[in-house]
């Protein structure tokens, strides 16, 4: 409790210092924090900056996990203004590296055996350092080159003392925001949580590197690296060492003539097949994750790398947004506002006049330009955000499929800034989903299907007669187990009663480092006494309230 005291002390100064306090005082129980605002930390150059420069600078400093928290958020198009979302888009993964005996110890210690036993050559040196995890280039016994992916250590408990914060804040924001109900910042933070919890387990990574690879096999438009499953483990993945061009380096693409409209067109082929073919794709896929196999310049390959974010769709959500895909490029506002109905999204009793119509004022005025000039990718964030006004609710899935159809249009915008996204979708789309959705493979369904449903057909008599004679006879009932409700109740009692004794505890202690920002007197030992008492009292109080 005291711990979590004094790193909430933290971040509420460190937002302060970036003049992010009104993130504080926006919330009745935090309003103490305006006094924050009167200290001079920022003020001459920090202020000049943009809302959201000032929201990464803080991220940043206050950590690697919420730099990944603040990437994760950076793609919630549909709840961050625009202006934040794309200065949080900006912020790098990238960290000091720990010490190559701790690598060392961890590989040795999850695969059974010591490094030489493991590996002909292994590089003290990583190749990359991220919040998660580092890179060391190898050479096996059988003489590939590979790469080995350690997980940080210690990173699990530093990812649980966090997030418990994150989750504290967010309680916060959805009881006193103004839309807190529909923003879901527990939602949100859950979301977080699942996907840096699987980030850490290197298996799940590499399974899910090695089901792309198979569903991309023999093909030349993606590779993916193969994975070495006798070197992998929970905490290390070793994985085939790849060379390429980094997608970034336009100037060295152009040097080997490789044909950017081609590989621009690829990029986008590749991503609507993972999606709407595969139904798995890699939801991480920036300019750092990705190189270009530049051996055949004519027919150049993309490389994935990374797979700690794969995603998945279900089958209602996948066909629901394909089809909402296939009316925007047909210019069907209608179709649209039906399908946003039938999928979910939006409640049942939205009427599909009004949606079709804020529909057709987010299509309409992007038809009025060359397509080459219009974003697919924008056009449907910006679709999904005036769905807002009549509540919508997406999938986090959903969401992650927006910032990935974002970054492959960006980047092929950036390789051949002349591409016509429209004419590679489009036909790309329709031709899947006529493989996906049509008769030949229905009929397949059909007859694979067939078997289970004729085994269970003899019981189908006996159901109906029992239910009948259930009905019939006025015994039919519904029954509602209040168990989750009392549950509820009980956890909303406990709630009610900590509240007060936490935010006055927690006034206490922001209250104690305004005083000591100022050196209120007496001191003692150079330290303000006052600002020492309220911040030890504030803690008390809080552990009290929380025990």
């Amino acid at each position: 409790m005291i711990s979590r005291g004094i790193r909430l002390t933290s971040i509420a100064l460190t937002l302060a210092r970036y003049r992010l306090d009104e993130l504080l005082v926006a919330l009745p129980p935090l309003k103490f924090a305006r006094a924050i605002r009167l200290l001079p930390w920022g003020r001459r150059h920090v202020r000049e900056l943009s809302r959201g420069a000032r929201l990464r600078l803080a991220l940043q400093e206050l950590g690697p996990i919420y730099v990944k928290f603040g990437q994760i958020l950076s793609t919630r198009r549909d709840l961050l203004p625009e202006d934040i979302a794309e200065d949080l888009s900006g912020l790098q993964d990238d960290v000091p590296p720990f010490a190559t005996e701790q690598a060392r110890a961890i590989i040795e210690e999850q695969l059974g055996a010591s490094i030489p036993e493991l590996f002909e050559e292994f590089e003290d040196r990583p190749l990359a350092s991220a919040s998660i995890a580092q890179v060391h280039a190898a050479r096996l016994k059988s003489g590939e080159k590979v790469v080995v992916k350690v997980v940080r250590p210690g990173i699990e408990r530093q990812i649980g003392r966090d997030l418990e914060l994150l989750r504290a804040l967010a309680r916060l924001v959805r009881r006193y925001h103004p839309e807190g109900d529909r923003i879901r910042p527990d939602d949100i933070v859950s979301e977080f949580q699942r996907v840096i919890y699987r980030e850490l387990d290197m298996k799940a990574e590499a399974a899910s590197a090695s089901l792309l690879r198979r569903n991309f096999e023999g093909r030349k438009d993606l590779y993916i690296p193969a994975i070495h499953w006798q070197q992998t483990a929970s905490r290390v993945l070793t994985m085939e060492r790849v060379e390429g061009v980094s997608v970034k380096d336009i100037p060295e693409l152009k040097r080997r003539g490789v044909d950017l409209e081609r590989l621009a067109r690829r990029g986008i082929q590749v991503f609507y097949r993972q999606v709407f073919f595969d139904n798995l794709f890699h939801a991480d896929m920036h300019p750092g994750n990705l190189l270009v196999d530049t051996s055949n310049p004519e027919d150049p390959t993309w490389i994935a790398l990374d797979f700690g974010i794969v995603e998945s769709l279900t089958p209602q959500d996948l066909y629901y947004i394909g089809e909402n895909f296939l009316a925007i490029f047909n210019r069907d506002y209608r179709r649209v506002a039906e399908l946003h109905i039938e999928a979910g999204w939006v409640p049942a009793d939205t009427r599909v006049d009004e949606l079709a119509a804020a529909a057709r004022t987010v299509g309409e005025p992007n038809f009025t330009r060359p397509l080459e000039e219009v974003s697919f990718a924008e056009m449907v964030i910006e679709l999904f955000s005036v769905a807002r006004q009549f509540k919508l609710t997406l999938q986090p899935q959903l969401i992650m499929l927006q910032k990935t159809l974002l970054n492959i249009e960006g980047m092929g915008r950036e390789l051949y800034p002349r591409i016509n996204i429209w004419d590679v979708a489009k036909p790309e789309l329709e031709a899947i989903f006529a493989e996906r959705y049509g008769l030949r493979r229905t009929a397949r369904r059909f007859f694979e299907e067939t078997p289970a449903l004729l085994a269970r057909t003899p019981e189908l008599p006996g159901l109906v007669h029992d239910f009948l004679k259930t009905a019939g006879s006025g015994r039919l009932r519904t029954r509602i187990d209040s168990e989750d409700l009392e549950k509820m109740a009980a956890e909303l009692g406990r709630h009610n009663r900590r509240l007060p004794g936490a935010v006055f505890a927690a006034g206490l202690v922001v209250s104690g480092a305004v005083l000591a920002g100022y050196d209120v007197a007496p001191l003692v030992g150079g330290h303000s006494l006052p600002a020492g008492v309220a911040v030890l009292a504030g803690l008390v109080l809080g552990w009290r309230a929380w025990r």
